[in-house]
């Protein structure tokens, strides 16, 4: 097998393991509070990429962890983890998952706006017709808006600008540092979300415990494959593979949730993936630069 064909494994594998997450953290809402989900994910992630760190002799606390670009980046972190848990705690989990695909149209304009990368007239066409997009599913103003689903732009925002600040940070970093701490700063977003909606701690029981540790293992499993996918393959070949999620989601909110995305959903989801992978079919026209690690 190939490197880039390993890479759309690992990149797939990652993707299902996210969806299966965000189901597991959905079942667990019913019963106790998003925020204490968040807070005990959070921590159990960080714990477990901090061991990994350890034992390859990285330093968790190294000055290089103080960069601008990090600071940024866990902030960014912090609120697209609210943004999005929320949308599809509170929403349907098949709308928050076509929402979150106009992520990476997001980090092209970013990159743009804040990073001078040049894009051509067809690529800003790319990105208008995502947003196109997005606005079917959100649909401000007509019969069919869901509030909530606002969360789930907030959450774009957030992880966009996650991803941006990924690509200023010094190499010296390691991904697994930075795994480490991505987990950490699901923690404070816990907290927030607690005492914003004044919930109490709630114990959990036998088979919630359970379920808590089935979502910080694939979370962790899905995460160590996204690492690995962008280190493996070529980043134009690999990334495409991250629209699998919407098919991974919507199978879940079907099978397990009972949801049934309307027309304008399935619609607005197809522009979305198109004109992302339009986005990328241009990336690789584009001359050949040194690549760098993207989380």
């Amino acid at each position: 097998m190939s490197d880039n064909l390993r890479g759309a494994l690992l990149m797939a594998m990652a993707m299902a393991g996210f969806a299966l997450e965000d189901m597991f953290i959905k079942l667990l809402a019913d019963a106790l509070p998003v925020g204490q989900i968040l807070v005990l994910l959070g921590v159990g992630g960080a714990v477990a990429f901090g061991i990994i760190a350890h034992r390859k002799g990285q330093d968790l606390l190294s000055p290089a962890l103080l960069t601008p670009a990090l600071l940024l980046r866990n902030t960014a972190e912090l609120v697209g983890t609210i943004g999005f848990v929320l949308s599809f705690v509170l929403a349907s989990l098949a709308t928050a998952s076509a929402i979150l695909q106009a992520a990476p149209l997001c980090v092209t304009l970013g990159a743009v706006l804040f990073l001078g990368e040049k894009v051509g007239w067809r690529r800003w066409t790319a990105i208008c017709v995502g947003f196109f997009g997005v606005l079917l599913i959100v649909r401000p103003g007509m019969a069919g808006f869901e509030p909530a689903a606002l969360f789930a732009v907030i959450g774009v925002l957030g992880l966009a600008g996650r991803d941006l600040a990924t690509r200023v940070i010094p190499r010296e970093v390691s991904s697994y540092q930075i795994s480490s701490w991505a987990f950490a700063m699901i923690v404070p977003a816990g907290v927030f979300l607690m005492l914003a909606m004044g919930h109490s701690p709630v114990m959990p029981d036998a088979l919630q415990f359970a379920t808590l540790g089935a979502a910080l293992g694939v979370g962790v499993l899905a995460y160590y494959a996204l690492v690995g996918s962008m280190r493996v393959g070529e980043l134009s070949f690999v990334t495409p593979f991250r629209y699998t999620r919407m098919l991974f989601a919507l199978i879940v909110a079907v099978l397990v949730f009972g949801e049934r995305p309307d027309a304008l959903t399935l619609i607005g989801a197809a522009i979305i993936v198109g004109a992302g992978l339009f986005t990328l079919w241009r990336e690789t026209k584009r001359p050949s630069k040194t690549p760098t690690a993207a989380l």
